[in-house]
């Protein structure tokens, strides 16, 4: 197996802290978005006076008054959590956790990504009117849905030795177990709670799994979870997996190996039978198309978040 080589370290761009908040609510909800867009506002500032123009331009457009962050941190790599649709209101929430090289100057095709899901949400929602069981506490009511886009760790680069190890997976568990907690203090017990983690993302949600209350965890373009089956994950939560025909992620040996002390791998493929995970159809699209508008991938991937699982189209 071939180790990469880091990529060359980056000067460390100064940013303030993030801001002080407690737990959200439903009624703090304003409150935090409010005070996450000051705080991006401040850390673009002081990014164009750095000199990195990059930098300050993300955090500028993380500014915006349409945007609607639980988290904003702009220190290093940078980490952000942004909501789409009414959070105070959801019963139906999707959160998306990503693979490596996602940071605050490449947030954006991960946020597009987020809004592609809300929008196929919407639109399938439309399509088929009221659903019985998508209405909150049992209503037939239509459902109130939101997409999260967790940026609530260090992803590793994809040309580094860290994207090949557990490491930051680990160290990304326990931040994204609590955030569950807090969101369920928002939402509430009922709502029906989607985790949708793609490529290394699905090494973190597998490290994760045990601990979330969590209805739905998806797989998608996944090097593997470092568990070799559904039932070592321990959860409750019903474990589904999809790979596009075109991702490269199929030529990732799936295998544990100890390398100097490290465990390199990720063990089984979660969309081989023997892992036992509801494998859905994924398309013909590549490593970076699940989320893509229009395609079989994105549509499962919402039917999934809307409670729809008898209209998912099987691998």
């Amino acid at each position: 197996m071939v180790v990469p080589v880091s990529a060359a370290a980056r000067p460390r761009i100064p940013a303030p802290g993030p801001a002080a908040l407690a737990p959200p609510t439903t009624a703090t909800l304003d409150q935090a978005y409010t005070a996450n867009r000051a705080n991006a506002a401040e850390a673009s500032r002081m990014a164009a006076a750095h000199g990195d123009r990059t930098r300050a331009a993300a955090d500028r457009a993380m500014a915006a008054p349409s945007r609607h962050f639980l988290t904003f941190d702009g220190r290093g790599q940078g980490l952000a959590v942004e909501v789409l649709g009414d959070l105070a209101h959801a019963d139906r929430v999707a959160v998306l956790v990503p693979g490596s090289d996602t940071t605050l100057e490449t947030y954006g095709r991960f946020r597009a990504g987020a809004a592609a899901l809300q929008d196929r949400l919407n639109s399938l929602d439309h399509r088929h009117g009221t659903h019985g069981s998508h209405g909150t506490h049992g209503s037939t009511s239509r459902p109130h849905t939101a997409v999260i886009a967790w940026l609530g760790y260090e992803t590793p680069g994809t040309v580094s030795t860290t994207v090949l190890t557990t490491g930051r997976a680990e160290d990304a568990a326990p931040p994204l177990t609590r955030f569950i907690r807090e969101l369920r203090g928002v939402v509430g017990e009922k709502a029906h709670v989607s985790l949708l983690c793609h490529s290394y993302g699905t090494v973190v949600c597998g490290r994760a799994a045990r601990g979330l209350d969590v209805d739905d965890i998806a797989l998608i373009g996944s090097p593997g979870t470092g568990a070799d089956s559904v039932s070592a994950l321990r959860t409750s939560a019903r474990i589904w997996a999809a790979r596009g025909a075109d991702d490269w992620i199929v030529n990732v040996p799936h295998v544990h190996a100890d390398l100097f002390g490290t465990t390199v791998g990720f063990g089984a493929d979660p969309v081989s039978p023997a892992f036992g995970a509801h494998v859905f159809a994924a398309g013909a699209g590549s490593h970076s198309d699940y989320f893509k508008p229009g395609s079989v991938s994105l549509d499962n991937l919402a039917r999934i978040v809307l409670g729809d699982t008898s209209e998912v189209s099987r691998a």
